[in-house]
């Protein structure tokens, strides 16, 4: 893993060498190729390039949810290539959140039982864990909504449940796969003000994979993805 020479901190993801391929018959077809990334404790970052061009690809293999074809990937110093499925799986529960563009909620659970899921997996008590998953909630606006299943939520609401399970655990990195790709101006508006200010809150990373330009332009940086490599 990788460190800020300046400050000597510890980035919170860091690959090097990354690369992709896919076996699509006889052809070998390289999505990704020589991908180099820090994630710094804080940091905002925009992932943007075309349709296709393997943004979730990398987004999901950053994650360890998919196997790069070479390179190492570090997520808080540990190098993923070396852990177990279930060691993989509770270094994610402990250090990453994840929001998708749908916000892959379960309906039968409330928002608070939404929330609290991860913490339950990974061990926490009910009581604790519904305390955590009720201050998340008060913080994303949806103090009012906690009882309230999915179906009862318009999909900006959704999608802040969806962003405050990504944060119970106190995560180092949330990694967002078109967080808003699925909203209106206005609610897609409130989640980036949303996102912003639990970054500042909470000193979570972020990293965004993203088309609206507008957005990405207000995060630390923004990295274009094209032709499989990674462009500042």
């Amino acid at each position: 893993m990788m460190q800020d020479t300046n400050t000597g901190t510890q980035a919170v993801i860091s690959c090097r060498h990354l690369s992709k391929t896919y076996t699509q018959g006889p052809q070998q077809v390289e999505v990704l190729s020589d991908i180099n990334l820090d994630v710094m404790p804080g940091e905002r970052i925009a992932i943007v390039g075309s349709s296709g061009s393997g943004k979730t690809t990398l987004l999901n293999m950053l994650g360890g949810l998919d196997t790069p074809s070479g390179g190492d990937i570090h997520v808080a110093g540990q190098a993923l290539a070396a852990l177990s499925d279930k060691e993989r799986g509770l270094l994610r529960n402990r250090y990453l959140g994840f929001v998708y563009q749908f916000h892959h909620l379960l309906g039968e659970f409330s928002a608070l039982e939404n929330v609290a899921m991860p913490l339950l997996i990974g061990g926490a008590r009910v009581a604790d864990a519904s305390d955590r998953a009720s201050d998340l909630l008060h913080r994303v606006g949806l103090g009012h909504r906690l009882r309230h299943k999915p179906a009862e939520l318009s999909g900006g609401e959704r999608q802040r449940v969806a962003i405050a399970r990504a944060l119970v655990t106190s995560p180092s990195c949330v990694l967002m796969d078109e967080p808003t790709g699925n909203l209106d101006r206005r609610t897609a508006s409130d989640i980036h003000a949303l996102m912003q200010t639990l970054n500042t809150q909470l000193s979570t990373s972020f990293v965004v994979v993203t088309h609206d330009e507008q957005f990405a332009a207000s995060l630390d940086r923004v990295l274009l993805l094209n032709n499989g490599c990674l462009q500042v």
